[in-house]
């Protein structure tokens, strides 16, 4: 049984203390720079003054990368079984034949 880690990150000039598994740690911080980089291009491209406005462009811009992959993984996986289908049709009929 791993012990819990307490962790503090930095997002938008605020600090969040987090009690976390030691595995997630990598992925929160990675996390947490990628938002902070995409705080400073969103004030760097749209002169946004507010945090709120930025950190919500930040989660609408991950919120739909999330949706985009999601929609890309299904049209893969439907691809994928029409082809897995086109292949057991052509074993079914070189077997019966």
């Amino acid at each position: 049984m791993s012990e819990k880690l307490k962790i503090r990150l930095s997002i938008a000039n605020r600090l969040y203390p987090l009690t976390i598994e030691p595995s997630q740690e990598e992925g929160l911080r990675k996390a947490a720079k990628n938002i902070e980089y995409m705080i400073k291009q969103f004030e760097q491209s749209y002169s946004v003054r507010d945090k709120q406005d930025v950190l919500a462009m930040c989660a609408l811009q991950f919120a739909s990368q999330v949706e985009q992959k999601s929609i890309d993984n299904k049209n893969v996986s439907e691809h994928v079984e029409e082809k897995l289908n086109a292949l057991d049709e052509l074993l079914h009929s070189y077997l019966n034949s």
